[in-house]
């Protein structure tokens, strides 16, 4: 199968503009160079077209040695053609994604641009303490075992912590499944789409690396657990496995948009972070993550990301967190993105920001590789548009939680929404 990109046409013809965004993504990319190499192959393809049938003639005519020498000459271009098709693919693969115009020109993550900042920052009258200590403290989070069982980057959560971790999946997964709150997210964001719930899945954790690199994540190969033997992989994030649920389907238009969630445990091997952020859980091997996906009409894109955010800020501000809101630059934007949205997590162990949430709006980019259409009731038909974003990353999540939330004594206030999800407790203390 063949995977694609930006469309072949639009290339050829917007060769200017597509340039423009390999260079502002900071990718290594000469469009030119991919429109001669796709002629080249053309003009090749052609060739041997032409002797096919010259080959056809000489058969009918029966002139067996012309047939037998058209064949050598056929057999040869053929070759040369596959060599040449396996450098297209390759390097149409590396052509990335347009760019929106709301987006910020920028190098790299530096540049990257807050959209506003929201909720209040915690004032301690004590030096506040960061997640690993306050979780050794009161006996709910323990690494050191976790590396002798496992490895560095690894960690138990026990008793309260873990519970805290389930409040905020389940409070997590009901806001998004409640009508009135994506009716009141589309509502005040005045966003012209559908306000169909989102929809529960439980999908599976290792995916084949072919449908993972039809997804567009496979590489960088080495961030990531691969079964060779199995050529199968382990997601590095439930939108792993959501995206290719409509592989080669075409949907029709009554049924969109189709909106998942899923929470599951997520993998990565964080190469080259050697030394970073190697305290506590912010950065490890195994982590748990609430992820969204949706599939939906091309004009309804835009509008389906900005949902994806208003949920995000409503479970944001549900749980009393101090944000900000990035628009992420074209340096530091990945190669499939149309536009990304992050946001920031006030972490006073840190004293700042740090990521817990991104959002990405990839137009038809990814659903070209997966096949992924739409029909419409007048007939048309064409690829969905594709978002996925971050509901919550659970370890970081935790994290503010449990800075945010801290006493003096080392205890934590569980928020008020998510009391009802222990039972009423109110607080973790060491037992």
């Amino acid at each position: 199968m063949e995977i694609t990109m930006l469309d072949l046409k639009f290339i050829r013809d917007n060769a200017q503009e597509v340039q423009k965004a390999c260079d502002l993504k900071n990718k290594d990319v000469n469009v030119s160079e991919f429109l001669s190499l796709d002629e080249n192959k053309n003009k090749l393809q052609h060739s041997i077209d032409d002797l096919k049938f010259q080959q056809k003639e000489a058969g009918k005519n029966r002139d067996v040695e012309k047939a037998k020498a058209l064949k050598t000459e056929i057999q040869q271009l053929t070759e040369e053609f596959r060599t040449l098709e396996q450098k297209h693919k390759a390097l149409w693969d590396t052509i990335p994604n347009l760019i929106h115009p709301d987006v910020a020109i920028g190098k790299d993550e530096d540049e990257n641009v807050v959209v506003r900042i929201e909720g209040k920052k915690p004032a301690f009258d004590f030096t506040p303490r960061d997640h690993q200590e306050l979780g050794e403290m009161l006996g709910i989070l323990d690494k050191k075992k976790a590396s002798v069982v496992s490895g560095a980057r690894f960690f138990y959560l026990f008793g309260d912590l873990a519970r805290l971790q389930n409040a905020v999946v389940q409070f997590t997964l009901e806001s998004a499944q409640d009508p009135d709150v994506i009716k009141s997210i589309i509502n005040e964001k005045n966003l012209n789409i559908d306000a169909k719930p989102f929809t529960l899945v439980v999908p599976p954790l290792i995916i084949s690396q072919d449908t993972m690199q039809k997804m567009g994540r496979l590489h960088p190969k080495d961030d990531r657990y691969c079964l060779e033997e199995d050529n199968q992989v382990l997601v590095g994030s439930a939108e792993h496995c959501l995206g290719p649920l409509h592989m080669n389907e075409t949907i029709d238009e009554v049924d969109l948009p189709i909106r998942y969630i899923a929470f599951t445990a997520a993998f990565r091997r964080e190469a080259g972070t050697y030394g970073k952020d190697s305290r506590g859980i912010l950065r490890t091997h195994q982590f748990e993550k609430i992820e969204m996906e949706s599939f939906c009409l091309p004009e309804h894109g835009e509008h389906e990301q900005d949902l994806f955010v208003g949920l995000q800020e409503y479970l944001l501000k549900k749980l009393g967190l101090h944000y900000q809101v990035i628009n992420i630059c074209t340096g530091d934007m990945g190669s499939m993105d149309y536009r990304q949205i992050d946001m920031e997590t006030w972490m006073p162990g840190q004293n700042k920001f740090r990521e817990t949430h991104t959002s990405d709006w990839m137009t038809d980019y990814q659903a070209r590789r997966l096949k992924t259409k739409y029909k419409k009731d007048d007939g048309e038909t064409g690829f969905c548009h594709m978002n996925d974003a971050t509901a919550f990353a659970l370890g970081r999540i935790l994290i503010a939680l449990m800075e945010n939330n801290q006493n003096e004594d080392g205890s934590i206030n569980i928020p008020e929404v998510l009391q009802p999800y222990m039972g009423g407790q109110k607080i973790i203390e060491k037992k």
